[in-house]
């Protein structure tokens, strides 16, 4: 059901990318996850979803949220335009901490299965955060 599956989206959205929980992050993923937006070389299984948000944006972002601005779902697949903003405290991917708040903004696709994240397709503005973040 499309409702459903909106549903699982907004779960991961805020206890995965949000909060942290990492007891949720595999309840929400299928053993055979493809996350096609990896880049190339890149693992694109579960565990690289996991490190992005936990090992680059976590340690860089403080107080991270996740506000999510629209969600579209046609039968198997949940379209979601969100924003994960938070407080550049850390190090971001070799730019240090300016105290600035930052926003990346997403558009992504998941194919859910079972209640779970099977596949997922995205784009995001981090490269634009990031060339932003150099300036300053």
């Amino acid at each position: 059901m499309p409702a459903d599956n909106k549903e699982v989206v907004r779960r991961f959205n805020i206890e995965v990318i949000q909060n942290g929980n990492e007891v949720e992050f595999h309840a929400l993923m299928a053993p055979d996850f493809i996350n096609h937006a990896a880049p190339l070389g890149m693992p694109s299984g579960s565990q690289s979803m996991w490190n992005t948000f936990q090992n680059i944006l976590r340690p860089a972002l403080s107080d991270i949220r996740v506000t999510i601005h629209d969600q579209i779902a046609e039968g198997d697949r949940v379209t979601t335009r969100k924003t994960i903003g938070g407080i550049h405290s850390g190090t971001l991917m070799g730019i240090p901490a300016t105290g600035k708040d930052v926003a990346i903004e997403v558009i992504d696709i998941v194919r859910v299965e079972d209640g779970r994240y099977a596949e997922h397709w995205g784009l995001n503005s981090l490269a634009h955060v990031l060339a932003a973040l150099a300036k300053v």
